[in-house]
């Protein structure tokens, strides 16, 4: 008889490294879990360049693990890269996850992600332990970025090492079977952070607090809530005398506040939505969307005064959904807890004396926030997302790069300002910072580039900031750069830029930029805006730009559009006439000191602005003559081009600009000026006007793109720039040009605006040392 000869399974180890978004969320379970059902031995632990694990066993299950690795990664898992290599058997049983070992590299943090079903089931559930309580959390949501205080993450790395686990959780922490296996925020009632509400010299606690928390809403108070990031105040968005006081007592003029609802069956009788709206709303994101509102929706006119969108967000945490549990207001403004112009408030003290004048009580806890962080917020045009300002749930995630860089950081800009750092292929985006003008914004801008170097491991050899020398963003990288390079870059270059490197532009190729906003500093001195730029990342030449009129006073002339409707007026060889509304509300008095500016140049500085053009027909048309935010007057003429969407073509003849000369093109936007009186006082409705108005602006975009193809051959166009926050200009002008056989390049990651200049800096400023 023949013996059959057995051959041993080979028995093999091997070293695997996992890069990118996997510490906190789950993924060292997950490690432990794959290899104990494939049998393997080994172990598991979090370094400084992601996650590291040795597994020893047979060869086809040590293949299935590497597979499952990123086939099956758990779903808040973002894997980059899975590097692997034999290393010598060891032998022994059992698998075993490690806290942290040392090394070399980065990883990637997670943002904080919205609560998930699976817990708010446990916290409806009155036979759960964490029945309704508020900080409930697992491997799967909850607090993450505004937590952690270094990496690699770790309970010990964040603020939830001010709260020693019970016997309970210490229980559901250590076992591999369980969701809440090494989830890091992990508590409950018993050894949790403990709610509060403070109102006068009175204290509750828990559910004391809550109930206390809602009776206040319920009464028309405004209320402080601590949430993720930092405080909101928060009144009921039904009722409008409490909505009117908030808005008085926060300074806020007709800016709209945003709303959070109880559910989307809530939001949907508040708002019309799409099947992408309804999945950006309930995702673990759960940013602002702007939304059409119903007809008859019941929230106070006060919240988006005469604005047909509201900003709608659900609830992201668990104290916000028992916070709008019944009873009480099945909705509630949510606006950001601070006082005019200054960041968004973390600290408790610090709450209690900021915001006094502004809320009647706090509901707060005592889980130290680590990192500011305002919500997100976005719209979609055109059936894409529109990201309007990127923080909660995507900070701190990284944008690949289209080529490597040297360590660098980027200041941004001094308007909704996010700072950057990037090295190799990434660049880590700052959450929103705000506007730097107040000396505690731009603390916050200090305090989040510390945060981002720490926990990105990057050490920026180079600092780049916007040319403007004016700008505190400026100003505040030459204080800081030391003995580091400080690079310059052109506004306009840098948001084109931005668009080319969201794309993923390689380093050699050019595109036709228009870059439209409300401020940028010229290389002539001028103040910039209308641009056409043909860009590459090293290089640019302006190929177009509005004719320039002069911006008299600065600052004035931005906050009171009726201004600058006089300085086109002027521009365009138009009377100022009393029968025009712009005119009208001009004082005499300061009609003659702005006609000696428009004729003198005496404290006017010449700008070929795309925003303040947008102002001036505002002011011209009769719709907003003064501002209390940046571009209201622009967006409320986009509401009322809106309006008059399903209407026969709307321009005429004469809403066109007269481009002129070689190279650059000038654009004069003197007969559209000229059109946009005839039209006023011939009667026009304001809505054809405003819509004529933004169908020309297209149209502009459009000759000129077309030109510069002719002259070099371009055929991709990047939409960059603020005004590109208006949907029916970007929805129009995207679609004119995809007609005329252009490729459109659009925001779709980060803002059009200067929330996403930092990218566009980092990537000129790597690739040449622009002129200082």
């Amino acid at each position: 008889m023949t013996g059959v000869v057995v051959v041993a399974p080979t028995r093999v180890r091997v070293r695997v490294t996992v890069s990118g978004l996997v510490q906190g969320v789950g993924f060292r379970p997950f490690v432990y879990v794959t290899a104990s059902a494939l049998g393997l031995t080994g172990r598991v632990a979090n370094t400084p360049a992601g996650v590291l694990a040795e597994v020893e066993g047979d060869t086809v299950a040590v293949t299935e693990f590497r597979r499952r690795l990123v086939a099956e990664a758990p779903p808040l898992a973002v894997v980059e890269a899975v590097e692997h290599g034999e290393v010598p058997a060891r032998g022994g049983t059992g698998f075993t996850i490690e806290a942290t070992t040392d090394g070399e590299g980065r990883t990637l943090a997670s943002p904080d992600v919205a609560t998930c079903s699976d817990c708010l089931a446990e916290l409806a559930d009155p036979g759960d332990r964490r029945h309704r309580h508020p900080f409930i959390t697992c491997t799967n949501c909850g607090p993450r970025f505004t937590i952690i205080t270094r990496l690699p993450y770790d309970r010990a790395g964040t603020t939830m090492a001010d709260f020693a686990m019970c016997a309970a959780c210490r229980a559901e922490y250590d076992d591999p079977t369980d969701r809440r296996f090494h989830a890091q925020p992990i508590a409950c009632h018993d050894c949790g952070p403990t709610l509060e509400l403070v109102v006068g010299g009175d204290l509750r606690s828990g559910e004391g607090a809550l109930r206390g928390a809602r009776d206040l809403l319920a009464a028309g108070c405004i209320v402080a809530v601590k949430g993720l990031g930092g405080y909101h105040l928060a009144c009921d968005a039904g009722n409008g005398a409490a909505v009117a006081e908030l808005r008085r007592r926060k300074r806020r003029g007709d800016k709209p506040f945003a709303v959070m609802t109880r559910d989307l069956a809530a939001a949907e009788r508040l708002v019309r939505a799409t099947g992408p709206e309804r999945r950006l709303l309930t995702g673990g994101r759960r940013p602002i969307v702007l939304l059409p509102r119903r007809e008859g929706a019941a929230v106070a006119a006060a919240v988006a005064p005469g604005h047909p969108l509201l900003g709608l967000m659900l609830p992201y945490t668990p104290l916000h959904v028992l916070l709008l549990e019944e009873p009480g207001p099945r909705s509630l403004v949510m606006t950001s807890g601070n006082r005019s112009g200054e960041p968004i408030v973390t600290d408790d003290q610090d709450a209690l004396d900021r915001l006094a004048s502004l809320a009647d009580g706090w509901l707060r806890h005592d889980r130290r926030i680590e990192v500011p962080c305002d919500d997100s917020v976005a719209r979609f045009v055109a059936g894409a997302e529109l990201p309007l300002r990127r923080s909660r749930g995507h900070a701190p995630l990284p944008v690949a790069l289209p080529f490597d860089v040297s360590p660098v950081l980027a200041t941004g800009g001094d308007l909704k300002n996010t700072c950057a750092v990037a090295s190799g292929r990434y660049a880590w985006l700052s959450q929103h910072v705000g506007d730097l003008d107040d000396l505690a914004t731009q603390d916050a801008l200090a305090s989040s580039v510390a945060h981002l170097e720490e926990l990105t491991g990057v050490d920026p050899g180079l600092v780049v900031t916007d040319a403007h020398p004016g700008y505190r963003a400026h100003r505040w990288a030459r204080e800081r750069a030391g003995d580091r390079p400080l690079r310059t870059v052109q506004h306009h270059h840098a948001h084109v830029a931005s668009v080319m490197g969201e794309h993923g532009l390689a380093g050699g190729e050019e595109v036709i930029g228009v870059a439209f906003d409300g401020t940028g500093y010229g290389d002539d001195g001028a103040v910039w805006g209308g641009e056409v730029l043909v860009a590459g990342y090293g290089s640019y030449r302006r190929a177009a730009h509005l004719r320039y009129v002069p911006l008299a006073g600065g600052d004035a002339s931005v906050r009171r559009p009726y201004r600058m409707a006089l300085a086109h007026l002027w521009a365009a060889g138009v009377a100022w006439d009393d029968d025009l509304p712009a005119v009208g509300v001009c004082p005499v008095t300061e009609r003659g000191v702005l006609r000696h500016q428009l004729e003198t140049g005496f404290g006017a500085v010449p700008t070929s602005s795309m925003g303040r053009l947008f102002d001036a027909v505002s002011s011209l048309v009769g719709v907003r003559h003064t501002v209390d935010y940046e571009a209201e007057a622009a967006i409320e003429l986009e509401v009322l081009a809106a309006g008059a969407a399903g209407a026969p073509d709307p321009v005429p003849t004469a809403y066109s600009f007269e481009v002129t000369g070689d190279e650059p093109l000038v654009a004069d936007p003197a007969p559209v000026v000229r059109a946009v009186v005839a039209d006023v006082r011939a009667g026009t409705a304001p809505d054809l006007i405003a819509a004529r108005f933004h169908a020309a602006v297209a149209d502009l975009v459009v000759r000129l793109a077309v030109h510069e193809r002719t002259r070099s051959g371009l055929r991709t166009v990047a939409l960059a720039g603020g005004v590109f926050q208006n949907a029916v200009l970007l929805e129009s002008a995207e679609r004119l040009l995809a007609g005329r056989g252009f490729t459109v390049l659009r925001p779709r990651l980060l803002p059009p605006h200067d929330g996403g200049l930092a990218l566009g800096q980092i990537l000129v400023g790597s690739r040449v040392r622009p002129r200082q």
